[in-house]
C-alpha cells in the first residue's frame, strides 16, 4: 500500500544508521512493528491483578502425564 508522509528527514536517517537498516521503508517497517509490539505488551500488563489464580492447580502433576 503506498502511502506518503512528511516525516524529519533527520530522525528517519538517524534510525535507519542505528538501525543499520539500507533503506527508509526498512527503518519504519522496524519502527511501526516496535510501536505495535510495545502497545500489545502494555495490553498484556493491564491483565495483571484482573485474572483469578486456582491455588490448587498442580503444574508439576499435569506436567506428568504428558
Amino acid at each position: 500500500m503506498a502511502t506518503n508522509l512528511q516525516l524529519d528527514d533527520r530522525l528517519i536517517a538517524e534510525a535507519a544508521t542505528l538501525g543499520k537498516h539500507r533503506t527508509k521503508k526498512e527503518a519504519v517497517t522496524q519502527a511501526l512493528t516496535d510501536y505495535v509490539r510495545h502497545l500489545r505488551q502494555e495490553r498484556i500488563l493491564d491483565l495483571f491483578g484482573s485474572i483469578d489464580i486456582d491455588p490448587s492447580y498442580d503444574y508439576k502433576r499435569q506436567r506428568a502425564k504428558a
